[in-house]
């Protein structure tokens, strides 16, 4: 018989829905994140210093599909500029998204965000050695893995310090929030301080490509980082969802997951290491983009409840459109100027996770 003790978290679930919706509102609610997210798509597509009618953009995306040749400037615009652009959005937003559901569920905790947890510093940390020392101590992984260099590299780092922070932050099949975040707090120290040494022996290009790295931006983005994005992050998107049922009954607690048969060890396993390779790829491409992975859990758990069939891909997709809206923010506020992602990102999610904190709070107090 299940105690109280042994449920804490999914009790913080059960209650901080204001409203649950029933199947048909669920999917209702769906439709329109849908419907929102294609919109907000075409509109990335047709927005821009060189303004183009949706008719043009349809017509380009035809043309890119069946593979045409590139006929109008326009046409250029939009298959080699804003749609690499608008896939990589999708794709790293998903993927952020998504993988702070696995953290959240693994640690049952609803704030272990990759970023606050210190995975997105180790797996920073582990693409900065390879662009500082891809000629000198790296120049043999560089020459092995090709364009898969930086990913394999970054998934690498978000994996070990995946690893170790649950090591740490577990105990006797316990997570212990303290130890968890403590934990967090010092990869992140360790992993900052690394990183400061290897910017302070690169050199003037490297370190230019660094700092705008550093603050996550989606526009060196071109084909070749889309095609590693599919592999170390598509791939996993479509792969997860039939850990669901395990992420559910992990909100139990580990011992209630093993009785209905789970074999919870190789689960947590296979999880952490998608969640820390759809990291590592995002953070190798786009640098450091914040708050996705703590934002986007916490807003559709409101709206659609803790069950993680619905979760997953409510999440994917919201990150996805939400990343999407960042971008066409940054590219649009100070138009011609580019500004980085990740710090639109930090301008919308920081009042979010305040405004969620504070709701928490106050529903805590009052029960």
């Amino acid at each position: 018989m299940l105690q109280a003790r042994n449920l804490p978290f999914v009790r913080r679930l059960a209650h901080s829905p204001r409203l649950m919706y029933s199947g048909l509102a669920m999917l209702g609610a769906l439709l329109l994140l849908a419907l929102f997210f294609v919109a907000l798509f075409f509109l990335a597509l047709s927005h821009g210093p060189i303004p183009l009618a949706l008719a043009d953009v349809w017509q380009s995306l035809l043309n890119a599909v069946s593979a045409a040749d590139i006929h109008s400037q326009g046409d250029w615009v939009v298959r080699e500029l804003r749609l690499p652009r608008a896939l990589m959005a999708m794709v790293i937003g998903a993927g952020l998204a998504v993988a702070g559901v696995v953290t959240q569920g693994i640690f049952r905790n609803p704030l272990a965000d990759p970023g606050l947890i210190g995975v997105s510093s180790g797996a920073a940390l582990a693409a900065v050695a390879v662009i500082v020392l891809s000629n000198g101590a790296l120049a043999f992984w560089v020459e092995w893995t090709g364009v898969f260099a930086l990913p394999l590299a970054a998934f690498i780092g978000a994996l070990l310090v995946s690893l170790i922070i649950y090591r740490l932050g577990t105990v006797n099949g316990q997570t212990q929030v303290a130890m968890l975040l403590l934990a967090g707090v010092a990869i992140n120290v360790i992993a900052g301080a690394l990183t400061g040494i290897l910017t302070y022996v690169a050199d003037d290009q490297q370190l230019r490509s660094m700092t705008f790295w550093s603050m996550g931006s989606l526009a060196y983005g071109r084909w070749p980082e889309i095609g590693a994005l599919l592999v170390c992050v598509v791939l996993p998107l479509l792969w997860l969802p039939r850990f669901s049922r395990l992420l559910n009954a992990l909100l139990m607690g580990e011992a209630v997951a093993s009785h209905l048969g789970f074999n919870v060890q190789r689960g947590k396993f296979l999880l952490l290491a998608a969640a820390a390779l759809m990291v590592g790829a995002s953070v190798a491409v786009a640098g450091m983009i914040g708050f996705i992975g703590l934002v986007v859990p916490h807003l559709m758990r409101l709206l659609l409840g803790p069950d993680h069939r619905q979760l997953l891909p409510a999440s994917m997709l919201c990150g996805a459109t939400l990343l999407l809206l960042a971008d066409l923010i940054a590219r649009s506020w100070l138009a011609p100027a580019d500004l980085p992602v990740g710090l639109i990102m930090a301008i919308m999610g920081g009042p979010v996770f305040l405004l969620l904190l504070l709701q928490q709070i106050k529903s805590a107090r009052a029960g």
